[in-house]
């Protein structure tokens, strides 16, 4: 395997920047921390805005004066509402939190699949992996699982989740690498026996499992509390670390599996520990919230177009990345329809499906076919 690609980036010295005594390293360094600022405010912005929104609105000053009260700090106005502050901090704020935990697991998700894969099209939701967390988490539902308390949901997604993950790596892999055609092809397989599955547990079910089991295929947010995130954010953050301690090993990986293992990367070893990493943060996203597709697709290649291919960036710009776009999601989807809350699951298909479909296309002209 040649090395040339990678030599304009180990040696920028060979170009013009050079002979100018300039450095392009420094002008992308301040443009990422700079969106890394920007995605850190849009952030805290949009979690307080979505706060107040809603059917019981409450001002913008008001939601900021309850959150710093509760954190200790007196300055700002208190809601004037008599069950505002309860609002805000029984229903309004734990589904915050838990949009940006679960934002934050699937764009980090699909971030290491498409690395482990090193394909742009892997993400848990098209290849299938989040719809196997979903089958696992509805048999605990069905078959009325208690083994692990409030953590059996996860458990199960945990286990639904890593399995479909192992399956779908050793299916799309051929030859040492893994082609667009099989993962995608793969993914339809997959998707469509979860489909059967969940289809079968729904008709093993009783009324209130089959009702759960449509808010899992659905996706969405509402009935979010402060348990739950308790539950689902120490699995993301888990996993999140996991694949920040990774960032290095896949960016030499990404240089193709013969440099990677002269460089002293167990590959197989790294991709086996990451599918599991991958399977942990999706059923972290899938445990309470159900199916919320095309989050690990969209955000990476976003995210990459700033940041470039860099792991050590791209990880948590992505983590960033994600939360913002599922707070933004649950905000459009509690207030888009008055007296209504759209299925989270519905608002990500209907902006990710074309997104997949140019994203396909590109790849297939790049690539000169469907190899």
């Amino acid at each position: 395997m040649s090395s040339a690609p990678s030599v304009p980036a180990a040696m920028p010295a060979s170009g013009p920047a050079d002979r100018t005594g300039s450095s392009p390293r420094p002008a992308r360094l301040t443009r990422t921390t700079a969106f890394f600022v920007v995605l850190t405010v849009a952030l805290v912005v949009a979690g307080l805005a979505a706060a107040g929104s809603g059917q019981l609105a409450i001002p913008f000053p008001q939601v900021v004066g309850s959150f710093l009260h509760h954190l200790g700090i007196d300055v700002g106005p208190m809601p004037t509402h008599p069950r505002g502050d309860d609002t805000l901090w029984t229903v309004r704020f734990p589904r915050v939190a838990m949009a940006m935990v679960v934002g934050a697991a699937l764009a980090v998700a699909g971030t290491l699949m498409q690395g482990v894969f090193g394909n742009p099209l892997a993400e848990p939701s098209v290849v299938g992996v989040s719809a196997g967390a979903a089958v696992g988490a509805a048999a605990a539902i069905v078959f009325s699982l208690g083994f692990a308390g409030d953590w059996t949901t996860a458990v199960c997604a945990f286990v639904g989740g890593l399995f479909t993950t192992l399956v779908v790596y050793a299916l799309a892999r051929a030859d040492g690498r893994t082609e667009v055609v099989t993962l995608v092809l793969t993914g339809i397989a997959v998707n469509a026996v979860a489909g059967a599955l969940l289809a079968m547990l729904m008709f093993l079910g009783d009324t209130q499992a089959r009702e759960q089991i449509v808010f899992w295929q659905l996706g969405s947010l509402n009935g979010s509390r402060w348990q739950y995130v308790g539950v689902v954010a120490p699995l993301a953050l888990v996993g999140v670390v996991c694949a920040l301690a990774c960032a290095r090993s896949l960016d030499l990986l990404s240089l193709g599996e013969r440099s990677a293992r002269h460089l002293g990367v167990n590959v197989e070893a790294l991709r086996i520990f990451l599918i599991v990493v991958v399977a942990l943060l999706t059923a972290a996203a899938v445990s309470f919230c159900g199916i919320v597709a095309f989050v690990g697709l969209i955000v990476p290649h976003l995210v990459r177009m700033v940041t470039g291919p860099g792991h050590r960036a791209l990880l948590p710009a992505s983590m960033l990345a994600g939360a913002l776009v599922l707070v933004v999601a649950d905000l459009g989807a509690r207030t888009l329809v008055a007296y209504a809350d759209l299925p989270l699951g519905m608002l990500t298909s209907l902006v990710g499906g074309p997104f997949f479909f140019w994203l396909l296309r590109r790849t297939r002209r790049s690539s000169g076919g469907w190899a």
